[in-house]
């Protein structure tokens, strides 16, 4: 008999490289809060549509092309996206991925991110700049689970991959990247800490 593994959703995970990491890691964290400070639109809008946290997702998302500091995380980013692009096979001849949009979130206690999804872009990711511990993570949606139909239940111990639902861990430094079909959640910030985080897309259009 054999039993083959079809369809698979890949999501990729890695730490910036440690050599100047640290102060780029720095850097961002006081550009966040600052742009925070600053962003009066986003912090209108993220009293409506983001509670309790700011976002700058609908004011100011394309900060890799108007901070130095945000270019250097695109950069530092640009090595691990084409290493995924050629994972997952994508042919890209003549017609690059590009970083399209880039943007800040934080997280206070008690504010979370509904399921979502990133309409035309071809890969998203978050790169995490400050993680209180035990923070939760990045959780993941079976991009089956609207077609299961009569399927019963996972068993509680099934392997990760067979669990409707997986949260990935996330930690300072860190970024997660994924096709940008892939529904994702933030579960609440139960910390007293911010959880800040600044998350991108990349298209081939």
């Amino acid at each position: 008999m054999s039993l083959e593994s079809l369809f698979p959703t890949r999501v990729y995970s890695a730490r910036l490289r440690p050599s100047g990491g640290g102060s780029l890691n720095d850097e961002l964290l006081r550009e966040c809060r600052q742009l925070r400070f600053d962003d009066d639109a986003g912090r209108r809008w993220s009293a409506a549509s983001y509670p309790g946290g700011y976002t700058s997702y609908s004011s100011a998302n394309k900060m890799h092309k108007v901070s130095p500091t945000f270019a250097e995380l695109q950069r530092r980013l640009g090595p691990h996206v084409t290493k995924f692009a050629e994972a997952l096979d994508l042919d890209l001849r003549g017609r690059p991925l590009e970083m399209t949009d880039c943007w800040v979130n934080i997280m206070p206690r008690g504010t979370d991110h509904g399921l979502h999804l990133h309409p035309a872009s071809t890969l998203s990711g978050t790169y995490y700049v400050r993680t209180p511990s035990g923070c939760p993570g990045l959780k993941f949606e079976d991009p089956r689970v609207d077609r299961y139909m009569a399927a019963p239940p996972r068993r509680a111990s099934a392997a990760r991959e067979n669990q409707p639902w997986v949260q990935m861990p996330v930690e300072e430094g860190c970024f997660l990247l994924f096709e940008s079909w892939l529904r994702h959640a933030v579960p609440a910030n139960r910390k007293r800490a911010e959880r800040i985080s600044i998350s991108f897309n990349y298209s081939w259009f």
